[in-house]
């Protein structure tokens, strides 16, 4: 990690009111900071110049793009919370993945637990894992690569990663679990596309996207 260098794209806002903020994030980019002074640069530091009430409601992975949610204050952020909690937000996600998929839609079940030797991987562990549940349906195949819509049903972490790889389908660019050609991509081929959840004052339905960059 120490030859982090995030983008240094300005900030694009999708949406912003009183209560909650959801900007697109670069691929590249931690939600959070790491640990140690060189991997302070993150997204909810970067939000926080411009929104200083800004609160952490969930988070995406370092080399996923796309809409992420932040709360402007601390009742948007239990009732945020509580809704990721409770599974009650919808995310959809576009993936390139390789190798032609055969059928059209699908769901993985498969219950995912931390590779310990080799974290931050996951595994699947049918014993001890935690309940990980994805939809998908191909949009389109062709040229040994298949492009995806995923409906992850839970938030594991590295979930859609390590649901995809199951299938034997990893995600393009992945540096944790593509190999060969399958890695050889210039970032990890995951978006996430949009987020549907209820607005903390009123509870009014939202679904907010940001447009795919690949």
């Amino acid at each position: 990690m120490s030859d982090y260098a995030p983008p240094q794209d300005p900030l694009v806002i999708l949406h912003h009111d009183h209560q909650v903020l959801l900007v697109d994030k670069p691929s590249g980019l931690l939600s959070v900071p790491g640990k140690g002074e060189d991997l302070a640069d993150c997204l909810i530091a970067r939000v926080q110049r411009v929104f200083p009430d800004a609160l952490l409601v969930h988070r995406l992975d370092r080399d996923t793009s796309g809409v992420m949610i932040f709360a402007l204050t601390p009742h948007a952020q239990r009732h945020l919370g509580l809704q990721f909690e409770n599974r009650q937000t919808k995310k959809t996600y576009v993936a390139r993945v390789w190798g032609e998929i055969a059928d059209k839609t699908g769901t993985v079940d498969l219950p995912l637990i931390v590779d310990w030797p080799n974290r931050p991987l996951q595994m699947v562990d049918h014993e001890n894992g935690r309940s990980a549940v994805t939809d998908w349906r191909v949009v389109r195949t062709g040229g040994n690569e298949t492009r995806v819509r995923l409906m992850p049903k839970t938030g594991r972490s590295h979930q859609l990663r390590v649901h995809m790889l199951a299938l034997g389908h990893p995600i393009l660019g992945d540096p944790f679990y593509a190999t060969g050609p399958a890695r050889d991509h210039p970032r990890l081929m995951l978006h996430s596309e949009t987020l549907q959840f209820r607005h903390p004052d009123g509870g009014q339905g939202m679904r907010i996207t940001a447009k795919c960059p690949f």
